[in-house]
């Protein structure tokens, strides 16, 4: 007779998998108790407009608000504070990391979004934060990894999101970053649109993105680690199961916490050395050679960063309006 766990398959994920809430909603990361928590101006803005948090959001702007500076920077500045205090709320919670995104619109701004990351993490370690437990998340762009590989070597970690092609994760990698976010659901649905079809998880171009990644990676002995992201079913995320790191929705790990059946690991260094991959060279015009040959990753890379951006200008006019 089979003995049947008796763990849900969220506890069985975390045997082999660090688990990371991807919200800015505390009670949900108080209740499935994750390692680490990852936010973005999507996730910040949804929080900063309910009633509970209110609160943090008028704190942000009483101690971060010039009235002689012109009112962008205000906002600027409000909006950092912002990010932090709700950064610092999550790591109450959680004992590992947490990641605070730059701007959006830095996306193709190298200096720039140096220096928005130096500014966000000097806030922190002004709040008494070590720089340790903070992740600046960075789009993946050449000009935005190149900004997280001059961010690496001053000790500010970088999660590097809207990862959706091996050119990404590669220049990731040779430019030692300490995290990438690779999207998964938001590549099945650019296929899901492109060929009219559904995936069951085992096929998912997603899935297959980042299995293809994690064995890149630990075929030959990247340090930077894995985190598939945006997930849009359970059967994708147990796909990965072995992965360095899932960042799941609420929604999502509830359904985990829910379920029992048994969860086998996919992916570990060990299987990743048997594949048979080929090594890729990097640099500037491969990069963008291989990143405009990839029709999906092109576009929703800037999909992504314009949402998040249009997210930013929406977090900006909710703190005008109380200024206001």
């Amino acid at each position: 007779m089979t003995e049947v766990s008796t763990l849900t398959q969220l506890d069985q994920l975390k045997e082999f998998t660090t688990v990371v809430a991807d919200t800015g909603d505390f009670q949900s990361i108080k209740e499935f108790e994750p390692r680490d928590a990852t936010t973005n101006p999507t996730l910040i803005l949804k929080a900063a407009g309910k009633d509970e948090y209110a609160s943090i959001v008028d704190a942000a702007i009483k101690e971060a608000d010039d009235s002689s500076k012109p009112k962008a920077k205000r906002v600027d500045a409000i909006i950092d504070e912002l990010l932090v205090r709700f950064g610092i709320e999550i790591l109450n919670i959680v004992p590992g990391r947490v990641s605070t995104e730059v701007d959006a619109r830095l996306s193709f701004d190298t200096e720039g979004s140096i220096a928005k990351a130096r500014e966000i993490i000097a806030l922190y370690e002004k709040k008494g934060v070590s720089r340790d437990r903070i992740l600046i998340k960075i789009a993946s762009t050449w000009e935005g990894i190149n900004a997280a590989a001059e961010l690496e070597k001053e000790g500010i970690h970088c999660n590097l999101t809207l990862l959706f092609s091996m050119a990404q994760a590669v220049h990731c990698a040779e430019s030692k970053v300490t995290l990438i976010s690779p999207f998964v659901g938001r590549i099945m649905d650019w296929y899901k649109a492109k060929e009219g079809k559904t995936y069951e998880a085992p096929e998912d171009p997603g899935v297959l993105s980042v299995q293809a990644i994690y064995n890149y990676y630990k075929k030959f002995g990247y340090k930077t680690e894995v985190m598939g992201a945006s997930f849009r079913n359970a059967g994708e995320i147990l796909e990965l199961a072995g992965c360095d790191l899932l960042t799941i929705s609420p929604n999502l790990l509830e359904e985990l916490k829910n379920g029992s059946g048994k969860v086998e690991r996919k992916l570990s260094p060990e299987i990743a050395q048997e594949q048979d991959i080929e090594k890729i060279a990097m640099d500037e015009n491969t990069f963008r050679w291989m990143f405009n040959e990839d029709a999906m990753a092109t576009e929703k890379t800037a999909e992504g960063i314009r949402n998040f951006a249009k997210d930013i200008v929406k977090l900006e006019e909710l703190i005008e309006s109380k200024l206001s």
